[in-house]
């Protein structure tokens, strides 16, 4: 057999079995696993925010925000696909230093307020300084900051009863400029965040003036200077 033939059989097998295997290993994470994909990676169907800050580019969902289009609120690209209960939640994600997101669930869209939600965040910013806490949009705001585990009652301030790490560690868990897995896991009033699958928070919600057991799905492009948001691989589970 020719030498240059048998070198190219030899490169390209391999690399084809490499590609085949990802892509088995992505089915079978979507359906044996019990995780839908959510995001197609090549359209916003089944999404809806507002074009202006939303598309689709290289695979990912993306946010922006230019000199041009800077906000005077938070803007949020819903999911319709459906509602988030007890779920479990995996989604990769990167952000420019100074952009500011986060992914809502078992939140409610505001009617008049165009891309608009109120509820559960699991925060995300470029400078890491709220990355993995808890954050009630346009509601009881701070719920349980990186490293606390809480718990909520009516009409108390969230009460800390366990430390999840040393402050440091927790921060150097998580990439700037790069790409991180954020994890949510949520069941009840139960809720835990993770970023690269250390858990950043975990808030058990007793306030039953407030908690919400139901609601949409959604992520953000936050109020500030320019900024870009990328998601890719949203991955869903229902509990």
């Amino acid at each position: 057999m020719n030498r240059f033939i048998l070198r190219m059989i030899l490169f390209v097998f391999p690399a084809f079995c490499f590609i085949y295997s990802c892509k088995t290993h992505r089915q079978s994470k979507s359906n044996s696993d019990g995780f839908v994909q959510i995001f197609d990676g090549k359209t916003l169907n089944n999404w809806e925010g507002d074009p202006v800050y939303w598309r689709v580019e290289d695979g990912c969902m993306v946010g922006e925000i230019t000199p041009a289009t800077i906000l005077k609120r938070n803007s949020f690209i819903i999911w319709r696909g459906g509602i988030t209960k007890d779920f479990e939640l995996s989604v990769e994600y990167k952000v420019t230093a100074g952009g500011n997101s986060g992914i809502n669930y078992r939140s409610e869209e505001l009617k008049d307020v165009p891309y608009s939600m109120r509820g559960y965040q699991s925060d995300i910013d470029g400078a890491n300084k709220y990355t993995g806490q808890n954050y009630e949009e346009r509601g009881r705001t701070f719920l349980a900051l990186r490293g606390q585990e809480v718990v909520l009652e009516p009409n108390q301030k969230p009460v800390i009863i366990k430390s999840l790490g040393d402050s440091l560690a927790l921060i150097n868990a998580i990439k700037k400029d790069d790409w991180n897995v954020c994890k949510l896991i949520v069941k009840g009033n139960r809720m835990k965040h993770f970023v690269n699958n250390v858990l950043m928070s975990d808030v058990t919600d007793n306030d039953t003036l407030n908690r919400k057991f139901t609601g949409l799905l959604g992520v953000q492009v936050h109020v500030g200077p320019p900024m870009k948001i990328y998601y890719r691989n949203f991955l869903l589970k229902q509990l």
